[in-house]
């Protein structure tokens, strides 16, 4: 597999805690909703991409169960919101709103 962020695949993505890997997801997140809105499909799909990519690369870290639920969820969730029905009827404050409590806690720990 090819991977975008590399030195994360390489194994420092499993050095980060959970808190600071959803921010990280919800960076990638951030990008696509703004290259949505710009009407940017190309940026927006590649934001995205990224975004899968470092769930999948949490996913293969999981050791606590919540952990497990809750990141597959939000991967469900998300591909809904950008490339299905949007059956959650997620938007873009929802996730804005879910992944910048990530980043504030991810960040008080500094």
């Amino acid at each position: 597999m090819s991977y975008q962020h590399k030195d994360l695949a390489a194994g420092r993505w499993g050095e980060l805690s959970f808190l600071e890997q959803m921010a990280n997801i919800g960076s990638e997140v951030e990008r696509a909703l703004k290259w949505r809105a710009k009407n940017n499909a190309d940026y927006s799909q590649k934001a995205f991409e990224r975004t899968l990519e470092l769930i999948d690369l949490t996913l293969e870290g999981i050791r606590n169960s919540n952990h497990l639920k809750e990141i597959t969820r939000v991967r469900e969730a998300i591909v809904d919101y950008f490339f299905g029905s949007n059956q959650f009827m997620s938007t873009e404050s929802l996730w804005r709103n879910y992944f910048s409590h990530f980043t504030y806690a991810a960040r008080r720990d500094y």
